[in-house]
């Protein structure tokens, strides 16, 4: 369930009440985990895997009410302003009127800062001062990307930086204070799902964007020529969905230079992911393996080749660093020998989608739940995929029967229902469902269609949706399956044994 699907009556999902509602319904359905997709500002396409940083939060998911409450708005200040259709977000409403009104609350929090507002500048200036600087910046400049900026400034000239740090002073400070505003809520609503029993499942892009902080702040660590543009970029090669590929256009990382500083800046991108969550979805897992690089300027995917990747020793590398992390791989695709060794060597769950698992002519699918082994994590569908409902009504005849044998599905039940419950009935350690399939909504739900762009990343659950009856028969279900968090276990004395526990298989809600 993203953020920004969430109810909420000003334009987009927050990490306020109804965020602290979602989780008392995750408590309530017997639920262990929540996954989010991708929390940082959104660029142009609104996609979350775009992100102008891989540190900073989307000042979008910032809470209004909970602004009123801390005394930095004013009710008036923006309950009266119209967000849009509550069905669906508006990213260019939101553009427009989001940051005015931020804009107040900042400036009465830098009246009189926090105590802890001097500790958070300083604990994230490593990120915090070029997000700040590149987002005044690419206001400053009409919102173009910063490789069309003046060369000073696109260089980093040292000159330019200090003039303009200078010439932008306030406008750095409106950008430091709304990523404070942002963890600040974050950092509440996290505490209080743990005090819930609820784990959060983030999700960690593979690549930088190109117009994006990381990039223009560190661009050794990416692929560029002389003038700092990529030489290759990043995405996938024509398969039977898409004959040209797809074309994703990320600039692609210089993994001889990462290695040769331990991967430095890799281990303080996944150490952040971990202050936010507690359990990592890691996209694209085989590009680590080998990745796809297309000849910059190429306008499908077309000429692109495989190139290897970093394998083990970068793995090992967050090891060493980081410690053992709850770290789930997303292996979908097309996998070759080595890609399944290299998750079998790190030990991470892959992924099984049971879209993906009903071929008409019947064959014996690795996605077919008596297929599974139980370290792995069961979808019905992802964000790039149909809801069940509309996944059943768009199949071809063939599909469908299959899938209908396959789980017994009835109207009564409802499609989706069933198809849950064979994720639920597998092995598989931990499942994680759509909240729309929850909600048995249609091709209406869908998140995302790859490679378009428009009309994506805008489903909206309406106030009341996940409601106690719903909650109720979700629970029911983690009782039949034995997929309901443990009770508390009481403390142990000294002369208590320890005694070792075949560990409960959880349930989840994307």
């Amino acid at each position: 369930m993203p953020i920004f699907s969430l109810p909420s009556p000003y334009g987009i999902g927050t990490l306020g009440q109804a965020a602290r509602d979602f989780l008392d319904f995750l408590q309530a359905g017997g639920q262990s985990y929540w996954q989010l997709l991708p929390v940082g500002p959104t660029s142009y396409g609104d996609s979350p895997y775009q992100s102008f940083s891989s540190f900073a939060g989307n000042p979008y998911f910032i809470d209004l009410d909970d602004l009123a409450a801390d005394g930095l708005l004013e009710p008036g200040e923006y309950r009266d302003i119209d967000w849009g259709d509550p069905h669906q977000v508006d990213y260019a409403l939101l553009y427009e009127k989001r940051y005015p009104v931020l804009r107040k609350a900042v400036e009465r929090l830098l009246a009189a800062p926090p105590a802890d507002y001097a500790a958070f500048l300083e604990e994230n200036g490593h990120w915090l001062e070029d997000y700040a600087l590149f987002m005044a910046l690419k206001d400053e400049n009409g919102g173009v990307s910063w490789d069309n900026w003046p060369e000073g400034e696109r260089l980093r000239k040292p000159d330019a930086l200090a003039a303009a740090k200078a010439r932008l002073a306030g406008e750095l400070d409106f950008w430091r204070g709304v990523q404070y505003l942002f963890f600040r809520q974050w950092d509440a609503l996290k505490a209080l799902a743990g005090a819930k029993g609820i784990s959060i499942i983030g999700d960690l892009p593979i690549y930088a964007a190109r117009d994006s902080a990381d990039m223009w702040a560190d661009p050794r660590q990416f692929q560029t020529d002389a003038d700092l543009n990529p030489v290759e970029v990043a995405g996938c090669p024509p398969d039977a969905f898409t004959a040209d590929g797809q074309l994703w256009g990320n600039p692609l990382f210089d993994w001889e230079r990462m290695k040769e500083d331990g991967y430095r800046w890799w281990l303080r991108r996944i150490g952040f992911q971990f202050r936010l969550f507690d359990v990592l979805r890691i996209d694209h897992f085989r590009g680590f393996d080998e990745y796809y690089a297309i000849p910059f300027g190429d306008k499908t995917a077309r000429n692109g080749r495989w190139k290897p990747g970093p394998g083990l020793e970068f793995f090992k590398a967050v090891n060493r660093e980081l410690g053992k992390r709850q770290i789930i791989a997303e292996d979908l695709g097309f996998l070759t020998p080595s890609v399944r060794k290299l998750l079998r060597d790190t030990g991470y769950p892959g992924m099984k989608v049971l879209e993906f698992a009903f071929d008409p002519k019947g064959t014996d699918s690795e996605y077919l739940p008596h297929n599974y082994p139980r370290n792995c994590v069961v979808y019905a569908g992802t964000h790039d995929n149909e809801t069940i409902e509309g996944w059943l009504a768009a199949a071809a005849p063939g599909t469908r029967r299959y899938a209908k044998r396959y789980f017994q599905l009835t109207r009564r039940e409802g499609w989706a229902w069933g198809v849950m419950r064979g994720a639920w009935a597998s092995v598989a350690d931990l499942a994680v469902m759509q909240m729309q399939d929850l909600l048995s909504i249609g091709a209406e739900g869908r998140i995302n269609i790859p490679s378009t762009l428009g009309g994506n990343w805008q489903w909206r659950m309406l106030p009341g949706q996940a409601d106690g009856a719903l909650a109720a028969r979700l629970r029911q279900s983690m009782a039949l399956y034995h997929r309901l968090p443990a009770p508390a276990a009481p403390k142990k004395t000294q002369n208590q044994e320890k005694t070792p526990g075949r560990a409960k298989r959880k349930a989840g809600t994307r």
